[in-house]
Order: C-alpha cells, then structure tokens, then sequence
C-alpha cells in the first residue's frame, strides 16, 4: 500500500500521525488508532460543544446537550468516516476483513476520532476545528425529536407513566479485546426487557434500549 499523505481534503506534514490513525489493531499490538481516538474523540467534544453556545445563544443546557449527542454520536461519526473516504483507507488484516470490521459502525466511528486527533497533532487545533466546522455544518440543524438517544425516550416514557427508570445489565462478552462485543439488556420492572450486541457497552444499551421501546408502543400502540 502506498503511504497516505493526504486523506479527506487534509495534507499531512507528518505522515506516521495519518498512518497509526488508519491501523486496525488487528494489525499491531499498541500502534493502532485507540490512543488517537482518544484524543479525537476530545478535540471533537471541544469544537463541538464551542461550537453549539455560539450558534444558539439563548438555548437550555438540556437542549444543548441534546444536539451535541446527535453530532457526536457513533452514527453520525461512521457516517463521516465513509462519506470521507476514511474508513475505505482503513488498514486491516485478511481475517479482519473477511469479518467485515471496516463495515461496523463502531469501528468507523472510531477511525474517525482517530483522524481527527492525527490531524489536531499535525495541524494544531484551528485546522482541525476549521476541518469539523466545514464537514459537521450540515447536521447543526437536526430536529431535536431526531436527536434524542434511544436510552433518552426510553427514560421519558418511564417518566410519563410514573414507572422506575429502565436498568441495564451485561449479559455476556465474548471476542477478543480489539473487537469485543457486549450483549447487554434493558429491563424495566413489571413491563418487560429486550437485549442487544455492539462493539462497546454504550452502543448496546442503546440498542437494547430501542428494542424495549420498539415492544412497548407495539403494546401500548
């Protein structure tokens, strides 16, 4: 493969910073992306989060928090990642291949953090909050019913019945530690439970929890 230097409009000066963000760890033991995901995943949360108090002044913490999560989640960050190009310039064992790991959202998600904390490394914090700006501006105006988490309006729906909040438990942990994948479940006492798989305990909360919500308004209509 020939040595990247420039990915997703962005020329890097130091081209072993673009290279350990496009490593799977399937590839190597400690040079990979984690440690720059890391640090992506900040500079993101950082420009992101500036970003909201400029743009709406007079808005509510709740309302705030509320967009940043839809800006920021794994969804959003996976689809970056492809639109990018970033995750087709993902380097990755045959094994790691044939498994699909460059087609899963988390790992998309995370290459993506990984980018942008090689670039923050590279270019210094206005190239990179520049870089966000320009890719993230089309989703600063997404309805706020739409960027509500999936464990949020589980929550809500509690609330609005007067029920305990819904609780999560592990149910099981199975892969190796590059890859791992929780199955966790969403239970909410005397009503029911449903359970989920992700790459990280986060991801399958969230899904877990969508699919407690989906059998419950089948229920309730």
């Amino acid at each position: 493969m020939t040595e990247l230097k420039e990915l997703a409009g962005y020329r890097f000066a130091k081209t072993s910073l673009l290279d350990e963000a496009l490593t799977h760890p399937s590839l190597s033991g400690s040079y990979n992306y984690q440690r720059l995901e890391f640090l992506g995943d900040r500079v993101l949360g950082l420009t992101i989060s500036t970003w909201l108090l400029e743009a709406y002044p007079s808005e509510a913490e709740g309302l705030l928090n509320r967009r940043f999560t839809s800006l920021v989640r794994r969804e959003t960050l996976a689809g970056m990642a492809v639109k990018l190009g970033i995750a087709a310039a993902l380097k990755v064992t045959p094994g790691a291949e044939t498994e699909g790991a460059r087609d899963k959202e988390a790992i998309q998600a995370d290459v993506c953090e990984a980018f942008i904390g090689a670039m923050y490394l590279d270019g210094g914090f206005a190239v990179t909050d520049k870089f966000i700006r320009q890719h993230w501006i089309p989703l600063m105006d997404t309805e706020l019913d739409a960027v509500k988490d999936h464990k949020t309006k589980l929550q809500e729906w509690c609330q609005a019945r007067s029920l305990d909040l819904p609780h999560y438990s592990v149910l099981d942990r199975t892969g190796p530690d590059h890859d791992p994948v929780f199955t966790i479940e969403a239970t909410i006492d005397g009503k029911g439970s449903a359970s989920a798989q992700g790459g990280t305990k986060k991801t399958a909360e969230q899904d877990a929890a969508a699919a407690l919500l989906r059998h419950l308004l089948g229920e309730t209509g």
